[in-house]
């Protein structure tokens, strides 16, 4: 499988503070790689990053064989991603959302491309509702719809399950284990939940102020740290001011 991202020597700094330093790793196609570490291990700026929101300070982002910096339009169409604290428009219907954003990616039969997602995630009794007035379990599988519009190839998932109810959770869950499998996207997938990240990735990289102190499967950072669960793993690096393997 080939690398669809690679991430080289990527740094951002505010002023005198470094919120990321210098960090490396690469994704391949068809692969789900978790992204863990404490509140302001600089996760969310990465992301930020890869999205074109953020300049980087420094480093490289290479999407699908072509730098980001000087590709940014013909990337950013094959890119997405999902955030809980990002709120689509409340007073558009779940439908009129979906096709905004898809008029935005220039998706080629959006009625098509609305009516596939809307099977797959539930959403057909959705489709005319106001976004504002629906639940948040409701408003996160359309915000998922938003994310897939554009038929990316590269998915950015920060904390995708945050607030959800186990059922909800699990079938979002579900969802993205299948989606992955049927398009062989590549997904980045920033997460508290250990039993999510444990779950559905293969590969981990653990963060902690900005830089990369670990990485591997989930069974070998358990094995390697003697811990019981990737929970216990990330408490002890989280906690641990020398461990930075």
């Amino acid at each position: 499988m080939k690398n669809l991202v690679e991430v080289k020597n990527l740094k951002k700094s505010y002023d005198l503070k470094e919120a990321v330093r210098g960090i490396s790793f690469k994704i391949k196609d068809n692969e789900i790689l978790g992204l863990l570490g404490p509140n302001g291990s600089g996760k969310t700026t990465t992301i930020g990053m890869m999205l074109g929101l953020l300049k980087p300070s420094n480093g490289e982002i290479i999407i699908d064989g072509k730098k980001i910096e000087d590709n940014r339009i013909e990337i950013l169409k094959k890119i997405n991603f999902i955030s809980p604290y990002i709120e689509l428009p409340k007073k558009l219907t779940v439908k009129q959302n979906l096709i905004v954003y898809g008029k935005l990616y220039s998706v080629p039969d959006i009625k098509k491309r609305i009516e596939y997602l809307s099977e797959k995630l539930r959403l057909e009794d959705l489709l005319n509702r106001i976004t504002g007035e629906l639940s948040s379990g409701q408003k996160n599988r359309v915000s998922l719809a938003k994310a897939l519009i554009n038929n990316p190839k590269v998915l950015l998932l920060d904390e995708p399950t945050a607030s959800l109810d186990p059922e909800i959770a699990d079938f979002v869950r579900t969802f993205l284990e299948n989606y992955k499998k049927e398009k062989k996207i590549s997904i980045l997938l920033a997460s508290h939940n250990m039993n999510e990240v444990t779950r559905l990735c293969k590969s981990i990289l653990m963060m902690k102020d900005g830089i990369i102190i670990d990485s591997g499967s989930p069974e070998d950072l358990i094995n390697k740290h003697g811990r019981q669960n990737l929970e216990e793993v990330f408490l002890k690096l989280s906690r641990n001011k020398n461990e930075f393997n």
